[in-house]
């Protein structure tokens, strides 16, 4: 297994060594040892599956307080994921980084409690999974949208399919910054 840490410090890149031959391969997508050997501890309480079409863009989402680390993943098929610091108090506030995830490479992407999250799927179809450490919780959900300028997100679509919720979603300037998390409040996120 190999971990990446990307441009946002505490945003992981994980790459699990696919064992391949002729019938077919296999990976593991958790291993509470191996993980924390290499620095990913964490505490899972809830899985998703999510099955998306061409064009579908889920986010920009974040829990706070109740926040959600999340171990993401591409069962089948293919997305842009995008990690967002919106800590108010981060040096990083407003960046973000996107990977391409895929069924064939078999990368997840660790996304730290604190960080928004959303994805756009590129294929056909879309079967992408995660882990949550924190279960879900609506009354501490804090959207962003996707298409904010304040952030920039170079998505590679122009007209997304969005939600009736994600298309309602605030601005970045439209939220009380008392809102959003702080550093302070998942240390373990990196800075």
């Amino acid at each position: 297994m190999k971990i990446t840490e990307t441009r946002l410090p505490g945003v992981l890149l994980i790459e699990p060594k696919v064992f391949g031959d002729a019938r077919g391969a296999f990976w593991e997508t958790w291993n509470a040892k191996r993980y924390a050997d290499a620095g990913l501890q964490s505490h899972f309480v809830q899985d998703n599956v999510s099955r998306s079409s061409r064009g579908v863009l889920r986010g920009l989402h974040l829990q706070h307080p109740q926040a959600q680390g999340k171990l993401v993943q591409v069962l089948q098929g293919e997305v842009f994921d995008v990690a967002v610091d919106l800590r108010r108090d981060s040096p990083h506030f407003g960046h973000w980084v996107g990977v391409t995830l895929t069924g064939e490479n078999a990368q997840q992407l660790w996304v730290p409690p604190g960080f928004h999250h959303g994805f756009c799927v590129l294929s056909e179809t879309v079967i992408f999974s995660y882990k949550c450490t924190d279960f879900y919780a609506p009354q501490a959900e804090i959207g962003v949208l996707w298409s904010d300028p304040e952030i920039g997100i170079e998505w590679p679509l122009d007209d997304p399919i969005l939600s009736g919720k994600d298309i309602a979603l605030p601005r970045v300037s439209e939220i009380s910054r008392d809102l959003l998390p702080s550093v302070h409040d998942y240390p373990a996120a990196g800075n």
